[in-house]
């Protein structure tokens, strides 16, 4: 999607069709379309930040605001609360509670729509408070784009295929009655690969399959732009898939060391009692590690490595499904991982040319809200149990 121009394509339009006047809310929209149809999040910064840029320029917003827009869009309810995400805060919960992406829809939808507006409320009232004190979109900023106006980007009808192709074959290979689970025969998965359970493997291999097909048409549709930049692009899509590898590998092999230690009943026991409801109980325990590691998928992958097994047995105990116990860990690893020491975070700042001192009350002020709506959902589900 990025090689081919098909990001920036989608990225594009969307912002040029709400124009300026809903300039905070087209950039919220580009991103999330982009991260939902399954684009990277460090993708889709690049993609949209030519034409968020140009958009607030134009509005004469300031541009110390686009950093926290982008993350509202890219960093949060589409990355972990909407059913069915490829994002991969939303797979890991599969491999240790027997779930799909589409694990507790109702809960993420409403999760998706709070923190959508209040981080319009919050984005749109610093806007305003930037006009009343005559600010705009300011001067001498570095990493300005070049005019994103001028470059030859596919068809966008053409350039959704793809992200369509993802959410609709990841549903099917999940939930239908093509569904993975039906693809092997029990014994063979039990003999050949090991695999007692298929569902703890479905959403991985669904997703997996409606990537591939993604791929696929993004280069059958973009074979022209693709093939000239094919070698380089499979080298740096090499690089970044063993990054990820390694990082949630290591980050797993750390919570198998850390769980034996004789210190970590201690804390274990403390995250445990912080609160009778498990699932308020896993959010804390997801929250601290997020944030500790800096990283949603480090702090999700060692909570769960450690301590998944026992609120699930918990939960079960009373009345709380798996489902729900994936969507709470799955929204709290989007919680407090934007720290300042967070890698995304960096490279947005980065990539805008701004700094913490700048921008990062905003993304804070999405952090906290982000947090807070993973608490109040999982003390409202437990008033219905």
């Amino acid at each position: 999607m990025e090689m081919s121009g098909a990001a920036a394509s989608i990225a594009k339009t969307i912002v040029k069709s709400l124009g300026s006047k809903q300039a905070i809310l087209a950039v919220v929209l580009a991103c999330s379309a982009l991260t939902y149809g399954g684009v990277s999040l460090f993708v889709v910064a690049f993609a949209v930040y030519p034409f968020a840029a140009a958009i607030f320029k134009e509005a004469d917003i300031p541009k110390r605001l686009l950093p926290g827009t982008i993350a509202l869009g890219a960093f949060t309810y589409t990355m972990d609360a909407l059913p069915g995400t490829p994002q991969i805060q939303n797979i890991i919960p599969t491999n240790y509670f027997g779930t799909d992406t589409y694990a507790a829809p109702i809960m993420g939808i409403i999760g998706a729509i709070m923190v959508f507006t209040g981080g319009m409320i919050w984005l749109e009232r610093r806007r305003k408070q930037a006009v009343a004190n005559g600010e705009g979109y300011g001067e001498g900023h570095i990493n300005e784009p070049e005019s994103a106006e001028q470059q030859n980007l596919p068809n966008f009808w053409l350039s959704i295929v793809p992200l369509i192709l993802v959410v609709a074959f990841n549903f099917a290979f999940s939930r239908s009655g093509i569904s993975v689970k039906h693809w092997y025969d029990a014994s063979m998965l039990k003999e050949t690969f090991n695999i007692a359970d298929v569902s703890t493997v479905t959403s991985s291999w669904s997703l997996i399959a409606a990537l591939t097909i993604g791929i696929i048409a993004a280069m059958l549709l973009n074979v022209g732009r693709i093939k000239v930049k094919l070698a380089s692009g499979l080298t740096a899509a090499a690089m970044g898939s063993l990054l990820a590898i390694f990082n949630t590998a290591s980050e797993v092999g750390f919570g198998n060391v850390v769980k034996t230690l004789p210190g970590f009943s201690v804390i274990q026991n403390w995250v445990f009692n912080a609160s009778g409801n498990p699932l308020v109980s896993e959010a804390i325990a997801v929250n601290v590690l997020a944030g500790i590691t800096g990283s949603a998928s480090g702090g999700l992958s060692i909570a769960l490595e450690v301590m998944g097994s026992h609120y699930l047995q918990v939960a079960q105990s009373v009345g709380i499904t798996p489902e729900m116990l994936h969507r709470i860990a799955s929204m709290a690893s989007g919680g407090m991982d934007t720290l300042p020491h967070n890698g995304a975070v960096i490279t947005l700042l980065a990539i805008t040319g701004l700094t913490h001192r700048q921008s990062y009350k905003d993304i804070f002020a999405i952090t906290i809200l982000k947090t807070v709506t993973v608490f109040i959902i999982a003390f409202a589900t437990s008033l219905f149990i």
